[in-house]
């Protein structure tokens, strides 16, 4: 009976040592929360690729492009490029703040970048109501409408990841110089909104 206690009590121990070792090896595992983030970029690149590459195709094989009755308005739209490229540098601006364990610094960007997300999409929305054409008015203008309003989708989600950092860091000690994975993400994907902008304004306006 004392042996097998004595088994008993090693295999315990055993057990014991195994899920401390376990726990260790689990806390040294590398954080893959930005690596995730950059593989989902990575995914929506590649549907933007798609939608780029299929305007480029049919505006190979149109005669005339854009077609009579889509006449582009070139104002408004680099008023918005201006507002939205503008925002990432004032949300890098709260990146920095953080890394230096500025709380307030972070807020105070954070929310001139959704303000400025904001009076981009708004611009959108008014130069949605100021077109003559529609969707289904031509070729051109089905592609005008689809790729500006997948992209103001991903800006309008850019904005609530903005938000969410807002909320999360009502508390002064949530973010910090040690960990600020949110506004390191959110800062990300809005960079990647810009840049996709950047290209699309080249491709409907300007070429």
């Amino acid at each position: 009976m004392q042996g097998s206690a004595i088994n008993d009590s090693q295999t315990v121990l055993g057990y014991a040592q195994e899920a401390t070792a376990s726990g260790h090896e689990h806390e040294e595992h590398p954080d893959l929360r930005m690596l995730g983030v950059v593989v989902f970029l990575v995914a929506e690149s590649m549907i933007f690729l798609g939608l780029f590459s299929a305007y480029l195709i049919y505006r190979a094989m149109s005669p005339v492009w854009p077609p009579e009755g889509t006449e582009r308005e070139l104002l408004l739209p680099a008023i918005n490029t201006v507002v939205l490229i503008s925002s990432s540098f004032v949300m890098n601006q709260g990146a920095i703040a953080i890394k230096k364990n500025d709380s307030a610094g972070l807020r105070n960007w954070f929310i001139a970048t959704a303000i400025m997300g904001l009076a981009f999409l708004a611009g959108q929305a008014y130069e949605y109501s100021q077109l003559e054409f529609g969707l289904t008015t031509n070729l051109y203008a089905s592609c005008f409408y689809v790729l500006t309003g997948f992209h103001g989708l991903h800006v309008t989600f850019g904005v609530v990841l903005i938000l969410a950092v807002l909320w999360r860091g009502r508390n002064t000690d949530h973010y910090s110089k040690e960990s600020h994975f949110g506004p390191e993400a959110a800062e990300l994907y809005w960079h990647f909104v810009d840049v996709v902008w950047i290209i699309l304004f080249i491709l409907l306006y300007l070429l």
